[in-house]
């Protein structure tokens, strides 16, 4: 990790690969007219060191996206208020974006008769840019890509002279924006404050210390009996540090392990639940019983371990595990090298497709990463993270059928493995 990277690593939490961080750093030194590199470092501002973490950020996000966790929170909001009805159900967004997932939220309740003094959504984003549009509460086209636009006609008002909707004020009433950061919110007296937490694809940007510190911070954030979604690369990360799977189709939901009252909620939104599409097309070591679906092999920091013998040949399960730990430390190149030695002796191994993949994928090669992940799964059909992997693609290249598909067989991978 560069300087530069662990700087933003530690002012962000996220693991961002070099290309990347490159990037915005040219970026930004043309704006700032800086003579060269070690300039720019060395008049390195908050101020500007702010303006350089809005370019590593990523911000992308739509109303109803993954609309399954919408439904499932809702169904829950309804059953507690109704074993409480004088009671204020507090929900939180991190990250939240431009604020298209909170306001979801809100308008997913609104539209099945919660009453507006009945909740309050509080929505954080690293990002003062993302923060400064939702408040404005004005999305273009892009933001509304579900193929059911009625909420747009219910909630949102055009002046029909540009493509730009402005969301209603008793919707944005009900949502608090505020700049934060996850890993450095003041925690105070809001132990257990949420009844409800969406935290959706932002450990995939996490090395794994950081992944645990983050689950953390939500646990003690989460109510005993609250709801916490996340994204569906993400869930057998946090049932790694004490949560358990909502049996809620596609919703990616937990609760703390050895609660029992969202149990209620399970059952029934599970035959209420659309189906997704179930199409095929395509990272973590194999399954543990009774442990849940592996965690993603994100790149991170990891312990060392003894490296072989000069001259020696690795038999081809030490060079997969020295690809992986070269991978894990930011050694691409030499990961990419192993991994091509693996093949040479196997060549059938889907996890050295995978982390392929990942090699290229951080450095920026997309369709090639694309089509290792995709001869990962066609060796390895069931491979979870090499799924999650092209479903995050997907999503990118604005294809949003394929993203669903994708889901949806993750999804029931990662059902069988926990039921095996």
């Amino acid at each position: 990790m560069t300087p530069v990277q662990a700087m933003l690593h530690e002012a962000t939490g996220l693991t961002l690969s070099k290309s990347s961080v490159e990037r915005a750093i040219r970026h930004r030194m043309e704006q700032t007219a800086a003579a060269n590199h070690d300039l720019y470092l060395e008049r390195m501002t908050p101020e500007e060191l702010t303006a350089l973490v809005e370019l590593v950020v990523v911000p992308e996000s739509w109303f109803y996206r993954d609309q399954q966790a919408f439904q499932a929170a809702s169904e829950f909001v309804r059953a507690r208020l109704a074993a409480d009805a004088g009671r204020m159900v507090r929900i939180l967004s991190i990250p939240c974006a431009g604020g298209e997932e909170p306001y979801t939220m809100a308008m997913v309740l609104a539209d099945a008769g919660v009453p507006a003094d009945s909740f309050i959504i509080d929505a954080y984003d690293i990002s003062a840019g993302c923060i400064a549009r939702a408040k404005s509460g004005v999305y273009g086209r892009n933001a509304f890509r579900s193929q059911d636009l009625g909420f747009r006609d219910r909630h949102f008002t055009s002046d029909g002279s540009s493509d730009d909707y402005s969301i209603s004020d008793a919707l944005r009433k009900q949502v608090r924006f505020k700049q934060g950061n996850l890993l450095e919110l003041d925690l105070g007296a809001r132990t257990g404050y949420y009844d409800v937490i969406f935290c959706r694809n932002l450990l995939i940007y996490f090395d794994k210390p950081t992944t645990k510190a983050a689950i953390t911070r939500l646990e003690t954030l989460l109510s005993e009996d609250g709801l916490l979604f996340a994204g569906y690369a993400e869930v057998p990360s946090f049932c790694q540090y004490g949560f358990m799977p909502l049996q809620y189709p596609q919703a990616f939901g937990l609760r703390k392990e050895g609660s029992s009252a969202n149990k209620r909620v399970a059952t029934p939104a599970a035959k209420t639940a659309p189906r997704a599409a179930r199409s095929a097309a395509v990272r973590p070591a194999p399954a543990v019983t009774p442990a849940p679906a592996p965690a993603p092999t994100r790149v991170r920091a990891g312990a060392p371990t003894p490296m072989p013998v000069a001259h020696t040949p690795l038999p081809a399960a030490d060079l997969l595990a020295e690809a992986r730990r070269l991978a894990d430390l930011g050694q691409l190149k030499e990961a990419e090298n192993k991994s091509r030695d693996h093949l040479a002796q196997s060549p059938d191994s889907a996890e050295a497709y995978f982390i392929l993949g990942l090699v290229n994928e951080l450095t920026n090669k997309h369709k090639l990463a694309e089509d290792y992940w995709k001869r990962c799964i066609y060796l390895q059909p069931d491979h979870y993270e090499a799924l999650c992997h092209l479903a995050l693609l997907a999503e990118t290249n604005n294809d949003p059928a394929g993203a669903s598909a994708l889901k949806a067989r993750a999804a029931r991978i990662y059902k069988r493995q926990q039921e095996s």
